[in-house]
């Protein structure tokens, strides 16, 4: 994801929406950062990998006129590595993430034959998202874990979940909607994205309290602060079995993410520019 890029001339002002910066440029720099997932969990990626990016991450925190932070959380983490300040500018669900139709409800339940009650996780089946805890929370419920992403119908998917592989974008919604609760058991976050979107389809969010999710999410879903199966199984009995709480947090959560717009994203980033000299 992350690499050095050419010389760039002829620019009154280039932004890295990922970090990397050109070796060379004539006008000022801005690096947004979206996590420090290399230094803060390098278990969970390559070595070679992550020792090449971590120095990508501290060459543009080294250079970069201005740095530029999706949450408190990351923004932080930069300070504590480099001493430096960053300016927050959350990020937003994508256009596609709205509460479908009673009717799209309906028509994903039979494309994809899903059980009347399952617990839903989407996403890349790999470390940080650690889907076997869910996976044995659900276990422990006899509720249906439902996965959809990469890897979810591979060797390291847990044995016993319905894997939905590769999902079209379209189809998120009425999934999010229809699933009793939503997982997100991630052991780190930058921002939260997906759980976010999934508050946005009207899913009843379950997830974990690490990062910046606490901050992102407020009471639009429900933290889970301890990561082990039996907060885990506690928690998603209190949503898949408590119909007041699942609906209550599908209200917060479409309440709260009425606060995240790519337009007030659009105008912090201005505003960040302004501050720094960069614009007139």
């Amino acid at each position: 994801m992350l690499h050095a890029k050419a010389p760039v001339f002829g620019v009154d002002l280039f932004h890295s929406l990922d970090v990397d910066l050109p070796v060379l440029c004539s006008g000022p720099t801005v690096s947004t950062f979206h996590d420090l997932a290399v230094f803060d969990t390098p278990w969970a990626f390559d070595r070679r990998r992550a020792a090449g990016e971590r120095l990508l991450l501290r060459d543009a925190m080294r250079r970069a006129d201005v740095l530029v932070a999706v949450s408190d959380f990351t923004a932080e983490r930069i300070h504590a590595l480099c001493g430096r300040d960053a300016v927050v500018t959350p990020l937003a669900p994508a256009s596609w993430a709205t509460p479908p139709t009673a009717d799209e409800v309906r028509d994903i339940r039979e494309a994809y034959r899903l059980p009347d009650r399952f617990v839903l996780q989407v996403g890349t089946v790999e470390p940080r998202k650690d889907v076997a805890l869910v996976a044995n929370a659900c276990r422990a419920l006899d509720i249906p874990l439902v996965l959809a992403g990469a890897g979810s119908t591979g060797p390291d998917a847990p044995a016993g979940a319905i894997g939905l592989g590769y999902v079209p974008t379209a189809h998120l919604p009425a999934l999010y909607a229809a699933a009793s609760a939503v997982a997100y058991a991630s052991r780190y976050e930058g921002f939260g994205l997906p759980p976010l979107e999934a508050m946005a389809c009207g899913g009843a969010v379950v997830t974990s309290a690490v990062g910046a999710l606490p901050d992102v999410v407020d009471d639009g879903a429900l933290l889970v602060t301890d990561h082990n199966e039996n907060s885990w199984s506690a928690a998603l009995r209190v949503v898949v079995h408590d119909t007041d709480t699942a609906e209550a947090l599908r209200a917060h959560g479409r309440a709260v993410v009425a606060g995240y717009t790519w337009t007030r994203t659009a105008q912090l980033t201005v505003d960040a520019y302004r501050t720094a000299g960069l614009l007139l």
